[in-house]
């Protein structure tokens, strides 16, 4: 049965459909935001790991065929997953692994895909929202949902989930990602910012105590693997 929720976010359509795609994965979303749409499927082992970790597998990928290209030159096939790739796969399992119960060694792997791209949205943080929905609909034992969205500041004004075009004007680049009570991960950078407006919180009920941070830097370059070329 497919079931669908349709919401209006930062001015544009945003929608998760399940029930029509990856029928067989333990759980499986497909969202659309703006034209880009991302499909995010999980799945889990029914055997208890021996492995002295929780063995979690989060990959996240942009094909060319999500902007209408196809690979050109000597090589044909798409390559191993670019710098942002695998970075865009660490927000990710930055921001779900805390969730799982301790003790929980079932293999569960989570898989991202990017099917359609509009060249406005970056699919990253939409791919997380994705994957928490995805994680919700399994069996799998988890403590979510949650959601992200990415911050960006112009001419001072403060901008959720900016397009590209905002970005190369922004000043700020960071990654939220919690529930309704908390903030689960925090990552971004900025160019010089004033204290008050680095202080500014997205929302002011979240508690920043159960908040893992982490700054890399600013990304101004974050382009998907298609953009150039």
């Amino acid at each position: 049965m497919v079931k669908h929720v349709d919401r209006t976010f930062a001015g544009r359509p945003l929608k998760l459909e399940s029930g029509r795609l990856a029928k067989q994965a333990a759980g499986a979303c497909l969202l659309q935001f703006g034209e880009t749409v991302v499909l995010a499927t999980v799945t889990v082992s029914d055997n208890i790991s021996t492995l002295p970790f929780f063995p979690l597998t989060v990959e996240y990928r942009e094909k060319s065929y999500a902007a209408g290209k196809i690979p050109g030159g000597f090589l044909k096939r798409e390559g191993r997953p670019s710098d942002d790739e695998i970075l865009a796969a660490r927000v990710i399992d930055r921001s779900i692994r805390p969730l799982f119960p301790e003790g929980f060694k079932n293999e569960v792997q989570v898989f991202v895909y990017v099917l359609s791209a509009d060249q406005e949205n970056d699919a990253d943080v939409l791919g997380l929202t994705a994957a928490s929905a995805a994680l919700d609909m399994s069996k799998v034992p988890w403590n979510g949902p949650i959601a992200a969205v990415r911050v960006g500041r112009v001419e001072g004004a403060w901008i959720l989930n900016p397009t590209f075009q905002q970005l190369e004007f922004s000043d700020v680049d960071m990654v939220v990602s919690g529930s309704r009570d908390s903030i689960v991960m925090v990552e971004g950078g900025a160019l010089e910012l004033t204290e008050p407006a680095s202080c500014w919180t997205p929302r002011p009920s979240w508690s920043p105590t159960r908040a893992s941070r982490r700054w890399s830097g600013p990304r101004w370059s974050r382009r998907p693997s298609w953009w150039r070329g």
